[in-house]
């Protein structure tokens, strides 16, 4: 019995600072705000090597709130991610390719920013069944929160 008592103990010891931790944490409270509008994701690529006539080059964006200031305890309502996606133009050896993302959530205060997440495809369509040819991602990239109506250029090698 004593020995069963003796992990149980070790356990409750551990946890007690973890706990007054989180009793002492500073909640962030303050005034939410519903932020809307319209993110225009820019990629300009450097296309590195030829590609096969018929190409084509797709990119898509996500945007959401960056989740480092949201109080997980308190979950605010209307926090979704928003994504767009364009085909680019080609012009020799570059591409541009936009993604125009309308967005609404509520913006707690604290929060920072938002966070973007791309893939950007090249698409073979010579054969008979397309063919990825190349694929670049980025993953959760932290912006500042843009004005409505801002843009955001990116600048790849591809």
């Amino acid at each position: 019995m004593a020995r069963a008592r003796i992990p149980l103990l070790l356990c409750l010891a551990l946890l007690a600072p973890v706990y007054a931790l989180a009793v002492d944490a500073p909640e962030v409270h303050g005034p939410s705000t519903m932020v809307s509008g319209v993110y225009l994701v820019t990629f300009h690529l450097k296309i590195v090597s030829a590609l096969p006539a018929g190409s084509t080059i797709t990119c898509r964006a996500r945007i959401a709130p960056n989740p480092a200031g949201l109080d997980l305890r308190n979950p605010l309502p209307g926090v979704t991610t928003a994504a767009a996606s364009g085909q680019a133009a080609v012009i020799g050896p570059t591409a541009t390719c936009a993604a125009e993302i309308p967005f609404a959530w509520t913006h707690a205060s604290g929060q920072d920013g938002i966070v973007l997440s791309y893939e950007i495809d090249t698409v073979s369509n010579s054969g008979s069944e397309p063919v990825l040819l190349r694929s670049s991602t980025g993953q959760s990239i932290g912006v500042v929160l843009l004005a409505s109506g801002a843009s955001l250029s990116l600048n790849l090698a591809f």
